[in-house]
Order: C-alpha cells, then sequence, then structure tokens
C-alpha cells in the first residue's frame, strides 16, 4: 500500500524527475509534489512524495546528503483544518 511522505531541505532547483529516480530505489514511486512559493514560483524546499515501500525509503533516505542539504524523509502528517477566529 502506497504511503504518503514529507521529504524536507531538498535543493531549490531538484526537480520531479530527480526527486522520483532518488525514491524509485526503494520502490514504487506514485507521485512527486514540489511545494512552490504562490508569488515567485520557486520551491519553498520541501516536497511530497507517494510510492510503495515508504519505510525503506525512509530508512535509506532520511539524513542523506543530496545535491549538498541533508534530507529529512518521514510519514506526512495530515493537515490539519484551517483555523477560522472570531464569528
Amino acid at each position: 500500500m502506497a504511503k504518503r511522505l514529507y521529504v524536507g531541505n531538498i535543493p531549490f532547483r531538484t526537480n520531479e524527475e530527480e526527486i522520483r529516480d532518488l525514491f524509485a530505489e526503494f520502490g514504487k514511486v506514485h507521485d512527486v509534489s514540489i511545494i512552490t512559493d504562490r508569488e515567485t514560483g520557486r520551491s519553498r524546499g520541501f516536497c511530497f512524495v507517494e510510492m510503495d515501500n515508504a519505510d525503506a525509503a525512509i530508512t535509506g533516505l532520511n539524513e542523506r546528503d543530496f545535491g549538498g542539504r541533508t534530507l529529512r524523509v518521514n510519514i506526512a502528517r495530515e493537515r490539519r483544518p484551517a483555523q477560522s477566529y472570531g464569528s
């Protein structure tokens, strides 16, 4: 079953294909989403990867050097609903 991973501290110039290739050595990659700034379109330095065998990818890639940066890889947490203030 596929799991969604948070991948932090990726190089700002990394593209989806590079991330896909990196994670493919640990299992089938279903999706890669590099998060970008809404105004500038530049990478914010993190992405999400949905893949099979996520535990092996965490073990193999967390704290590994990639493009001169140390990756942070873990299971993605569900996004919390936005808070509404005063009504």
